[in-house]
């Protein structure tokens, strides 16, 4: 297929028409399809090992109210933090340099304004990422969104419609920027030296580690997305209380520690991230590194999935193609981090959709992403 042939087809199937003004309503509502994405399979397949159970608390007494989960929740949340490692406690203020811009027209959706922006993440670091913005002026402050990219050379280019190199929809900042958000897509450390910005994984992780010992590398990747929260946040036409994220596979881990690590982010969508650590390469140095193959080792990712409880939370399966992280296997994961939301009401807003297409987002399925994300940032 073309290119111009992808992006006149992404635009109609992702146009405004699509998506009535009413899913941008004030009063709370639910994707009429959430039933079908929050029931489990009669039979679970069993998980890669025993899950800790979440609903005891550190004497092992069950916790049968959402205010015992928060004292609970506030455990977990430290014993995360212990095993991921420090990063600086101060945040430096956001001050965006613009290095370029462009106004990227689109027929059927809005256009979009697009910066390619430089700020600090740390003190001493300074990252890239695009930020697109509707051209349409409006009254109130839009909603807004983090894009994180797949594993790609051409990583934030290809997540903001730059160099898109197959119809896989992995333009997401741009499709999104399309139905009204402001998108930020920063650039993933793993890229962070120019100028061809070819990957170069093993030297990037030991500069990491020089500058943070004691860090896991997660942690980066989380940092660096919360400062990209910092960002849309500093933008005085982002409304703060309207924040979601979104990513494919690498993209789709940060969004997972992303939403239940920074609560200022109301709901996400992990497209093909992988729960279980054995899905993935998750025992990689840039990840969460080999001590997690330890059966010593008592974490485990439904514990963070039931830390975004309880707001909205989806993870995108393509088992059982080619490649793919998610499906029937990230199940128990899910199903037992729901009994946290079932806590806090009956309406639980944690699912899974598995459409068996891969590695991939499948054109229907991002219409539901897309639906997803208007839904629970309204």
């Amino acid at each position: 297929m073309q290119r111009r042939e992808f992006l006149a087809l992404s635009s109609a199937f992702v146009s405004g028409a699509l998506f009535p003004d009413s899913i941008w309503a004030d009063t709370p509502h639910d994707v009429d399809w959430l039933a079908s994405v929050t029931r489990p399979p009669e039979k679970l397949l069993a998980p890669d090992r025993p899950l800790a159970p979440l609903l005891a608390d550190a004497q092992g007494q069950p916790i049968t109210t959402w205010k015992g989960w928060e004292v609970e929740r506030q455990r977990l949340l430290q014993a995360w933090l212990d095993f991921l490692g420090p990063m600086p406690a101060k945040r430096p203020a956001v001050k965006l340099e613009v290095l370029d811009r462009s106004l990227v027209e689109s027929p059927t959706g809005e256009s979009c304004q697009r910066e390619l922006v430089r700020y600090l993440a740390e003190d001493d670091e300074l990252v890239e990422g695009y930020l697109l913005r509707p051209v349409s002026k409006q009254q109130k402050q839009r909603p807004a969104i983090v894009a994180l990219h797949q594993t790609s050379r051409q990583n934030i280019a290809e997540i903001a419609d730059i160099e898109v190199q197959k119809p896989d929809n992995q333009n997401l900042g741009f499709l999104l920027c399309q139905q009204g958000f402001v998108v930020f897509c920063p650039r993933c450390y793993l890229w962070e030296t120019p100028p061809e910005y070819n990957i170069d994984v093993k030297s990037t992780v030991e500069r990491f580690h020089q500058r943070h010992p004691k860090t896991i590398g997660m942690h980066k990747m989380l940092f660096d997305a919360q400062r990209a929260v910092d960002v849309l946040v500093s933008l005085p036409e982002v409304d703060p209380q309207r924040i979601g994220a979104v990513g494919h596979s690498l993209g789709a881990k940060e969004v997972l520690y992303l939403t239940a690590f920074d609560e200022r982010v109301k709901t996400g969508v992990a497209s093909e991230g992988g729960i279980a650590f054995s899905s993935t390469n998750w025992q990689d140095p840039w990840y969460l590194g080999a001590g997690i193959k330890s059966p010593d080792f008592k974490l485990n990712h439904h514990q963070v999935l039931a830390l975004i409880a309880p707001r909205p939370f989806l993870v995108l399966a393509g088992e059982s193609g080619a490649g793919a992280a998610d499906g029937d296997r990230s199940w128990p994961y899910v199903a037992e981090a729901q009994r946290v939301y079932r806590l806090h009401q009956d309406r639980v807003r944690l699912g899974l959709l598995n459409h068996h297409q891969g590695h991939s987002i499948p054109r229907g399925v991002l219409v539901k992403l897309i639906e997803w994300l208007k839904t629970y940032t309204a």
